[in-house]
């Protein structure tokens, strides 16, 4: 089995993958069915409310992700899991169940949405954590990208399925499809073999945890530098369902199955980022800044592209880098957290990425329908590239290395950084540069 998947090796991992599959189709296809349901059907053709939708399914994240990461960091792991992946499937039949017998309003989507996000604020700590005790601990960022490359392979499915199918009986079944979908995921924790699994060590009771979780991150810089460049990116630039709503009903005059097709094309893009960050046996702190500023150029190229087919081809570019951006950013931060806080550091990156889109997508969704679709993309790739390039200038200025570039030899960039550095500024070279030890030039 080559390296990229090398993490199903493992019985535990090859069976969760398996199942987190199919109910990562689901979820996409609830992703499309909902923001055509409020984008169609409750309202006419309304950004905002497709905006609002995302925002109160989102706006649990801020509220209960603290909390949630300290459970995560406390009871068992999988059990948790059970019960936040049967609610999530017993929500989305209830939608569903409200759009086939005819009763569906736009509040029905607004609770809806905020309910799903109250539970998913508490099953994302803690099924970040879990593939922890599935693999080796140098596996881990291989099974991270691998649950990365699974996430976007159903995007690549999910979407078109999704528009086929509203175009075909409606959006009530897709909700359905989706709350059934998450039987797969219980039936693989109930089916796995526990005497496998590699439990990490849990947090005691005490008092003041979620303040040594915050503590814990302020006196990370390279964990603060990932969490700033993440949140300014998510909150504006990742908005495609909404993004490409708007593009696909007001630019190109398309129905539900190119918005579906649209969701689909992006995931090669990111599908192929997965994979490649399934190879990497150390992410770094430089590669989430670079791909940040990559996204953001890409975004800005494809706002501008003239047909329905270039901004589709341009999409993959974007998701490309998208997902080289988050993955990266997801395994270094797991990997470099000591394992006792690690529910508690990973529920506030939660937070900062997707805790911010209560803010970011009924923004994006006003600009979009103020200033046209082409900003509400534009926007998010104005920031991306700011905050980037003002990452990358922090960095350089107070962990003091020094880049170069080198045309006609390979590796083409080359990291350097003193031997006298203090020992936090140390510790945070060596891991934008992927070195053992300060003092020593790497390669990028």
């Amino acid at each position: 089995m080559s390296s990229t998947f090398a993490s199903l090796r493992y019985p535990n991992y090859r069976i969760w993958f398996g199942a987190a599959l199919v109910a990562n189709i689901g979820t996409w296809m609830q992703r499309v069915a909902q923001d055509w349901l409020v984008l169609t059907v409750l309202t006419d053709n309304s950004g905002v409310a497709v905006g609002i939708t995302t925002g109160l399914q989102f706006l649990p994240v801020l509220l209960l992700s603290p909390w949630a990461g300290l459970l995560a960091d406390r009871v068992p792991r999988r059990r948790l899991l059970m019960i936040t992946q049967g609610s999530m499937g017993l929500l989305a039949g209830g939608l569903g169940a409200l759009v086939l017998l005819g009763h569906a309003e736009l509040w029905h989507a607004y609770l809806f949405a905020f309910l799903l996000g109250c539970v998913a604020a508490i099953d994302n700590p803690v099924r970040q954590t879990f593939v922890a005790e599935m693999v080796p601990a140098e596996k881990l960022s291989n099974a991270v990208g691998l649950n990365s490359a699974s996430f976007n392979a159903a995007r690549l499915i999910g979407p078109g399925v999704a528009g086929l199918l509203i175009a075909a009986i409606g959006t009530g079944w897709v909700f359905v499809f989706n709350g059934i979908s998450f039987g797969a995921t219980i039936a693989a924790l109930a089916f796995m073999r526990t005497d496998s699994l590699r439990p990490m060590p849990s947090a005691g009771r005490s008092r003041g945890q979620i303040r040594e979780g915050i503590a814990y991150v302020k006196g990370r810089s390279d964990i603060v530098v990932i969490m700033v460049v993440v949140g300014i990116v998510s909150s504006l630039g990742l908005n495609f369902q909404l993004t490409a709503a708007l593009m696909a009903t007001t630019e190109f005059d398309k129905g539900p199955g190119e918005y579906g097709v649209l969701g689909s094309i992006l995931a090669i893009g990111s599908l192929a980022g997965a994979l490649m960050a399934a190879r990497r046996d150390r992410p770094r702190v430089r590669l989430v800044i670079g791909s940040a500023l990559a996204f953001g150029v890409a975004s800005g190229v494809m706002a501008l592209m003239p047909t329905y087919w270039t901004y589709a081809a341009m999409s993959i570019v974007v998701g490309f880098c998208s997902l080289t951006m988050l993955t990266s950013a997801n395994s270094t931060i797991q990997m470099s957290t000591s394992p006792e806080v690690r529910g508690r550091v990973m529920s506030l990156y939660m937070i900062v990425l997707l805790g911010a889109n209560p803010v970011g997508s009924p923004l994006v969704g006003w600009i979009g329908e103020v200033f046209g679709a082409r900003w509400s993309i534009g926007v998010g790739a104005i920031a991306s590239i700011v905050v980037a390039l003002g990452a990358a200038l922090w960095t350089k200025r107070h962990w003091r290395y020094d880049v170069s570039y080198r045309l006609h030899a390979s590796p083409h960039v080359v990291v350097t950084h003193p031997a006298t550095a203090p020992a936090e500024r140390e510790a945070a070279a060596d891991r934008i540069a992927g070195d053992d030890a300060a003092g020593r030039s790497t390669a990028a």
